[in-house]
């Protein structure tokens, strides 16, 4: 705890100076007309917008933020069209090098939810992960097949066809579903794999998380998958999904929190923020899809100052925000992580 308020308090130091010729000089409070653009993951776009309005009070930065999917925001920061971009997926070897020079910092930290329309249903469905990988699939295509039924016997489930949705843009939620479906289903993971574009074997696609939310509301029988702030914006009802300690979890606060168990006391690299699937010791409440999201900022820009401004405050202060939405506030050593990975951004020459 101590080397992390020490790192803490060396980062607010950073944050307070910018480097002019090599020397270290005071930066203002505020810094009125500075504007920031960003695009990519719609998955933390209800948080983004909350923090919008807040980091222009704190500091001036007028923050834009496109939620165009994690696949674009990779696309636009690596190009230098915007100045930060946000994927819900960690970049892989090939992404960061094409980068030049980015870090990518946890910066939120939320669940998949599984929304359904069936109306008139008398409880909550239930599914287990092979359930849910065979309708993605395409081998379980009705809503009373006997495997569904099997897992919800007090439920009267109609004879309708299952409609599965999918993102249809490159998207950091359709990695963080398929990596969990390929950790429950060898048949997925071969057949069809983890990332964030993947070649669906049934189903229809929509752009972005509204656009998938959109189509459920409308089409009786669908099913997809979308981060659970925008199931509770469009009053969406979601299944509760069976983890490893044989329980049906669902993607609320508690749940979020209780998913972390393999987390370490302190964070070193990405690779250990999955957390998709979680052991049988993380117990009854742990549910199974759960992601970080990821700021992903150039190492050298005019706006390094800000930068490390706006992404400081919202992994500190910001996080307050996040509950409300189902976003459960950053654990101390992923923090901890951050405040290393924002010292990286620097002014550019």
């Amino acid at each position: 705890m101590k080397r992390a308020l020490a790192v803490a308090l060396a980062l607010v130091g950073v944050v307070a100076t910018t480097l002019v010729g090599g020397r270290a000089e005071a930066a203002p409070a505020t810094t009125a007309g500075t504007s920031i653009t960003g695009t990519g993951s719609s998955f933390v776009f209800p948080l983004v917008s909350k923090w919008i309005p807040e980091v222009d009070k704190a500091y001036g930065i007028a923050l834009t933020y496109s939620p165009t999917g994690s696949g674009a925001g990779i696309a636009g920061v690596t190009a230098r069209t915007v100045d930060f971009g946000a994927s819900d997926a960690p970049l892989s070897p090939d992404q960061l090098g094409a980068c030049k020079g980015c870090v990518v910092i946890p910066w939120a930290l939320s669940a998949t939810s599984v929304p359904y329309n069936l109306p008139g249903l008398n409880g909550r469905v239930k599914l287990d992960g092979a359930t849910l990988a065979n309708i993605y699939l395409g081998k379980i295509t009705n809503w009373n097949d006997a495997a569904i039924k099997a897992i919800n016997p007090d439920l009267s489930l109609p004879d309708r066809k299952i409609t599965p949705v999918y993102r249809s843009d490159g998207s950091g939620t359709t990695y963080n579903f398929t990596e969990y479906l390929s950790s429950v289903s060898s048949e997925f993971k071969s057949k069809v794999g983890v990332n964030t574009s993947v070649s669906w074997p049934t189903g229809i696609g929509a752009r972005g998380s509204s656009g998938v939310a959109g189509v459920v509301q409308k089409t009786e029988g669908a099913i997809t998958y979308v981060d659970v702030a925008y199931s509770l914006k469009n009053k969406l009802q979601f299944a509760l999904i069976r983890n490893r300690a044989g329980r049906y979890a669902t993607p609320g606060l508690r749940g979020i929190k209780a998913a972390l168990s393999r987390l370490p006391n302190k964070v070193t690299s990405l690779d250990q923020l999955r957390i998709v699937d979680p052991p049988r010791s993380a117990g009854p409440l742990a549910y199974p899809i759960v992601t970080f999201t990821y700021v992903i900022v150039p190492t050298s820009s005019p706006k390094a100052a800000d930068l490390r401004r706006l992404v400081y405050w919202a992994v500190t202060r910001g996080q307050k925000f996040g509950p409300p939405l189902l976003f459960q506030p950053l654990p101390q050593p992923v923090q901890a992580f951050a405040f290393r990975e924002i010292r990286k951004i620097r002014a550019s020459t």
